[in-house]
């Protein structure tokens, strides 16, 4: 999928913009608690195309007094991995010096580059944004971020700039598994281990995108691609300590994935970065397994994984049923298990149950437990079936669907987990008018 960035200096519009093009779309990935920062991502899509968009602005820490360096980090980065960028400058301050620097790095770039001149509300204004031909880079498009003017000569725009067709990596229905996690976690040292010594038995294919290598993993009755996404990128173009680099660069591989397997380091618990990525998994419906690696640096006594599992499990709440793997790769220990584990995650994935299975076994539950009555009418679901989609979801039809909470959905989650094995793969319901 392709991804078009938002760069710019502070303060002229980027978020309102982020949030009219991905709002165009209101089935959009829901808030999670417990990331701050999920909403400058997101998928939107124009004349039945999608694509995914991110506000560059909005990863940085106290942009208001942003320094220009920083600005730079966020241009290079959106440079390396967008497909598109959206230079955005305000109609009313003109052209500014940051601008200046901004427009002179992305002209140096063969990225396609628009042009965007937000808070254009008039006439005069739209006369006084010819001066953005200055920057030389072609026609600047004026637009209202804030009402909405200009929006859709803009995705337009986007669109024609945007390849045509996605080019598949893979042409066969093998699953995809990728490694993702921040830097330094032990994902190419994962990688290496499982494919290492065996190349011989490894085909690698010649992927479209930049970032990521699938290579074909065929023994022990096995069959799938492994991407890595570790380690192929020059360390020095961006600097990797902030949390948004790790995240733009998860995003195309997690897109592009069937599993994801998310490493953390055991020495330093799960951190805001890590939290990051697992929402990105969550939110794209993927599936997860965990991997707790250099598990041999911790001190042990009787409960310490236990212990571990469980505030892992906390600070992933509400969606915590995945599987949780200590491994160490440096002496090889459990790596087999992590493979093992997002095979049959997948296979989860898939799991197709009947809508009189599921009948059967939700009717009686929800005759004894129904939801809860508001305003004195009273809810009744009559009918369960799974819907025809790449990830478990499922439709609950009912006489008053508007009126079923958040904690009634858990519920019926938990007892769709408590007896089938979703282990590991998000699952959704949806409540509609029978």
């Amino acid at each position: 999928m392709s991804i078009v960035a938002i760069v710019g200096r502070p303060n002229v519009g980027k978020s309102t913009l982020f949030n009219r093009l991905v709002g165009m779309r209101k089935a959009i990935v829901n808030d999670m608690a417990g990331t701050t920062r999920d909403r400058h991502y997101g998928k939107t899509d124009w004349n039945g195309r999608e694509f995914s968009v991110i506000d560059t602005g909005g990863y940085v820490v106290n942009s208001d007094d942003i320094f220009e360096e920083e600005i730079r980090k966020q241009v290079a980065l959106a440079i390396d991995e967008a497909d598109l960028i959206l230079f955005m400058v305000e109609v009313s301050t003109g052209i500014t010096d940051v601008d200046m620097e901004i427009a002179d790095i992305l002209r140096r770039t063969t990225k396609k580059v628009i042009t965007v001149v937000n808070k254009v509300d008039n006439n005069d204004q739209l006369y006084m944004s010819g001066e953005f031909y200055g920057f030389g880079l072609g026609d600047p498009i004026s637009i209202s971020s804030m009402t909405g003017s200009g929006t859709g000569d803009l995705m337009d725009k986007i669109l024609e700039y945007l390849p045509e067709k996605e080019v598949e990596l893979v042409e066969d229905d093998l699953p995809r598994i990728t490694v993702v996690g921040r830097p330094n976690v032990g994902k190419s040292s994962l990688t290496n281990a499982l494919l290492g010594d065996e190349r011989n038995i490894v085909t690698p294919i010649a992927g479209t995108t930049r970032d990521s290598i699938a290579t074909r993993y065929n023994k022990f009755g096995m069959d799938f691609y492994l991407v890595d996404t570790a380690g192929l990128r020059k360390k020095g173009k961006v600097t990797e300590d902030l949390e948004f680099y790790s995240v733009m660069r998860s995003i195309r591989a997690i897109e592009n994935s069937d599993i994801c397997v998310l490493m953390l380091d055991a020495t330093q618990g799960i951190e805001g970065q890590d939290m990051n990525i697992f929402q990105l998994i969550v939110r794209n419906k993927k599936g997860c397994v965990i991997v707790v690696n250099k598990w041999d640096l911790i001190e042990k006594q009787n409960n310490t994984m236990r212990d571990y599992i469980e505030i892992l499990k906390k600070k992933l709440a509400p969606f915590n049923d995945v599987p949780i793997i200590f491994t160490s790769v440096i002496n090889k220990q459990r790596i087999f298990d992590v493979l093992k584990n997002a095979i049959r995650v997948y296979e989860n994935r898939k799991r197709k149950l009947t809508t009189s299975a599921l009948n059967e076994f939700f009717l009686p539950i929800i005759e004894e437990t129904p939801p809860p009555s508001i305003k004195g009418k009273y809810i009744k679901i009559k009918y369960i079936t799974q819907l025809a989609s790449p990830t478990p979801a499922f439709a609950f039809f009912a006489n008053l669907p508007q009126y079923i909470k958040d904690p009634y959905r858990r519920f019926l989650e938990n007892k769709l987990r408590s007896n089938w094995d979703f282990e590991g793969v998000p699952i959704l319901i949806y409540f509609r008018q029978k």
